[in-house]
């Protein structure tokens, strides 16, 4: 077994609960749609990464659900299709991107260079 694996679940964190991407201030407008339910909601982020980012939203929807994510700011936009890997309730949720086409992961690497530029 591996050893970093062992590790992490002997402090009851999973693989899957840690991050693998920096996450950085960003404020960007945010819709979401749960896929299986059809619920929306909308909401602010209040970081963003490569891998995912923090919705701040009065509606959650509950842990591991997929979702449908499109996030705008400044006229741009991101598409993404993802899972909710944390909920915090009447503060918001963090949401995995599993899937993002080449054109939205591109304006996605743009605004991770601004912020990342910025400090």
């Amino acid at each position: 077994m591996d050893d970093r694996t062992t590790k992490g679940e002997a402090r009851g964190l999973s693989v899957r609960d840690r991050r693998y991407s920096i996450r950085y201030p960003f404020a960007a407008d945010a819709e979401l749609l749960d896929l299986e339910s059809g619920a929306k909601a909308t909401g602010v982020t209040s970081d963003i990464s490569m891998g995912g980012a923090f919705i701040c939203t009065s509606k959650s929807f509950p842990s591991n659900a997929r979702v449908r994510i499109s996030m705008t700011r400044k006229d741009q936009k991101v598409e993404a299709l993802g899972v909710v890997r944390i909920v915090k309730p009447r503060v918001g949720m963090g949401v995995e991107f599993i899937d993002l086409e080449s054109r939205h992961m591109e304006v996605l690497r743009r605004w991770v260079e601004q912020v990342t530029k910025a400090r």
